[in-house]
């Protein structure tokens, strides 16, 4: 399909205070508090670990954000109303080795996507649509190979996807060079230049996110993926796909997610201008409006 440009306006939404209106269901499980953006957060104890997650409960079809490598389940700031007043249910975690979720010294790292179905499980949720941005999307584009049965649609945000094909992996070496790009600060790595020369506030706010998602125990070895991704897997995919990325951003620019969208039949494709490797924190409107414009059609 034809890639689209979207041009909205870069305001960020104002989130809704949920605490004092008993929003949250009788699916979030154990014992839970209330983060400072109003949404209720809890543990689920899984086998080896226990996942800190975001849910803001109700009868909406769920929603699941899979966080950056650099965030946790409080970046979705900017999501969360938008997707409460669209009738969803916001659901976000922090992946092990992000945020508070914590892994058992005496169990192995395991795979993002199993944990994933593992607190799907344990929220009772049989489908739903998936949202990954950047390292994220590598965890949704492995859920959707593993677990596709799961998925009413996928999003997948400025991510390198994870695919291994050696030419793929050299091409990234070169747009990337080592160690000279990952020495290079986060923020400059994953925030366009447009939004750092305009807004400053918000670029503050994006790094302080990022230094509270550090994890207090680093896991003493990277998750591992169930599959080992390629373009030729990624063939294989059925569920309804969106991918989107920012006209600037250093991983992921339009013509490697042409890439990506010549080999998943039927994606559709969005390019943000003025945005790097963060849209949904850069372009939050523009975000959120074509995620809930996509995922409104499955």
């Amino acid at each position: 399909m034809p890639t689209r440009f979207l041009s909205f306006g870069a305001t960020a939404l104002t989130f809704i205070m949920v605490a004092a209106l008993g929003v949250v269901s009788g699916r979030v499980e154990g014992q839970s508090s209330i983060g400072s953006d109003g949404v209720a957060e809890a543990f689920a104890h899984l086998q080896g670990r226990e996942i800190l997650f975001r849910d803001t409960g109700g009868s909406g079809v769920p929603i699941v954000f899979l966080h950056a490598g650099t965030g946790s389940s409080i970046v979705w700031q900017h999501q969360i109303a938008a997707v409460r007043a669209a009738g969803y249910r916001f659901v976000a975690y922090d992946r092990l080795g992000s945020g508070r979720s914590v892994l058992d010294p005496r169990a192995e790292p395991g795979s993002a996507a199993d944990d994933l179905q593992g607190l799907m499980e344990h929220l009772k949720i049989e489908r739903f649509h998936l949202v990954g941005t950047a390292a994220g999307g590598i965890v949704a584009l492995d859920y959707a190979l593993s677990f596709p049965q799961r998925l009413r649609s996928l999003v997948v945000a400025n991510s390198i996807g994870g695919v291994q094909d050696d030419d793929y992996l050299a091409m990234g070496r070169r747009m990337r060079p080592s160690p000279q790009f990952d020495s290079m600060p986060a923020e400059f790595r994953e925030l366009g230049p447009s939004y750092r020369a305009a807004n400053p506030a918000g670029t503050a706010r994006w790094m302080e996110l990022e230094h509270l998602s550090h994890p207090t125990t680093p896991l003493p070895s990277p998750q591992k993926s169930r599959n080992r991704v390629t373009f030729a897997m990624l063939e294989t995919i059925r569920v309804p796909t969106l991918l989107l990325t920012g006209d600037a951003d250093l991983y992921t620019p339009p013509s490697v997610l042409r890439l990506f969208s010549a080999r998943m039949r039927g994606a559709e494709t969005v390019i943000v201008p003025e945005a790097g490797h963060s849209v949904y924190w850069e372009q939050p409107e523009i975000f959120n409006r074509a995620v809930l414009a996509f995922i409104g059609k499955h």
